[in-house]
């Protein structure tokens, strides 16, 4: 028994088989229109931020203090880390390298920079008022030199304990720049601790001559800088 023809529906030509899928692509665009139309803007609108976007501003690796640091004290490896600054923000004389126990003339913030004025040295020197010099005087006390800070100012007075006299002023209102730890700058042979001052040329040279011969000690000065 043969097929009823009409039973069965005749074959799509390829031509209709293409409309179809045409058809079907366009209802699926028409679908997805928004989706992407709002994908575009987006696009679109981070293009021209970057577009537009200035670029990043230089930086340069300075040390900084790992830690609160005290003065007075040798740096140590870990006292110290790398930070990247843009380079507007890095104080003149930031250090890149450690100075490798050197002394410190200040003390230091934790996260602040390192530059070459806050160690002792020639760098301090620089920084000092006209007339003045970075002078080192051993303070016959050990303990009562202990209670110094750098930015303190002190009138540094010489004599001789066991005698009636009134000590001697040789240096008035100096600035402590630094004082060393005892076995670092301080080598232990000679009684007391060492002091770097900030004085004028004469009162340095009072105090290489008194500190050789009499008993050097200190008060703390009452009265305003620039005396």
């Amino acid at each position: 028994m043969s097929p009823d023809p009409a039973a069965s529906p005749a074959p799509a030509s390829a031509l209709e088989r293409w409309r179809a899928g045409l058809t079907g692509a366009r209802r699926a665009v028409l679908r997805r229109r928004r989706p992407l139309a709002a994908l575009f803007v987006v696009v679109g609108v981070l293009a021209g931020v970057r577009a537009v976007a200035p670029a990043p501003a230089p930086t340069a690796v300075v040390l900084v203090a790992a830690r609160d640091l005290g003065a007075g004290r040798p740096l140590a490896p870990d006292d110290l880390t790398s930070r990247a600054l843009p380079v507007d923000a890095v104080p003149t004389g930031a250090l890149r390298r450690h100075p490798g126990g050197r002394l410190l003339a200040a003390p230091l913030r934790r996260g602040e920079v390192l530059t070459d004025v806050r160690l002792t040295g020639p760098a301090t020197a620089r920084e000092l008022p006209p007339g003045a010099v970075a002078a080192p005087v051993r303070l016959s006390d050990a303990g009562q030199a202990a209670l110094l800070a750098a930015g303190d100012r002190i009138d540094v007075l010489v004599g001789d304990p066991r005698s009636s006299q009134d000590a001697a002023l040789v240096a008035g209102c100096a600035v402590v720049l630094a004082v060393p730890g005892v076995g670092q700058a301080s080598d232990g042979a000679l009684p007391g601790r060492l002091a770097v001052l900030a004085v004028d040329v004469p009162a340095a040279r009072r105090l290489g001559v008194a500190a050789a011969s009499s008993y050097v000690t200190f008060t703390w000065c009452r009265e305003e800088p620039g005396r």
